[in-house]
């Protein structure tokens, strides 16, 4: 008995920091994801992945800028989210533009 309470007090505070990825950092995490499929299938070339990539980085410059108070506020998520679907819909677009790698060339960069 003496060993559960220290235990279960343990795991209360390990779920609010799994449980605080939320859908933003999701999100980002799939778009990346997105963007190095594109990569490695070549259908999104080296310089478009860089310019997506410098998109991502730059929506996670401006999610920690707002994350700086310990939180986000529902406008500072609206905003986070329409970033995200300018984002989205650039992967799309930068994959489906018919501008793929060579498939002699070898696969330059991240």
């Amino acid at each position: 008995m003496n060993r559960t309470i220290p235990l279960a007090l343990l795991l209360s505070m390990a779920v609010p920091a799994i449980a605080s990825a939320g859908p933003v950092d999701n999100r980002m995490d799939r778009q990346a994801a997105r963007i190095e499929h594109g990569r490695q299938t070549g259908s999104i070339t080296w310089t478009e992945g860089i310019k997506l990539r410098a998109e991502q980085n730059r929506i996670a410059r401006n999610k920690a800028r707002m994350e700086s108070k310990g939180y986000l506020t529902r406008s500072d998520r609206a905003r986070l989210a329409e970033m995200q679907n300018d984002a989205s819909q650039n992967i799309r677009q930068k994959s489906h533009n018919r501008l793929h790698r060579l498939w002699g060339l070898p696969r330059v960069g991240k």
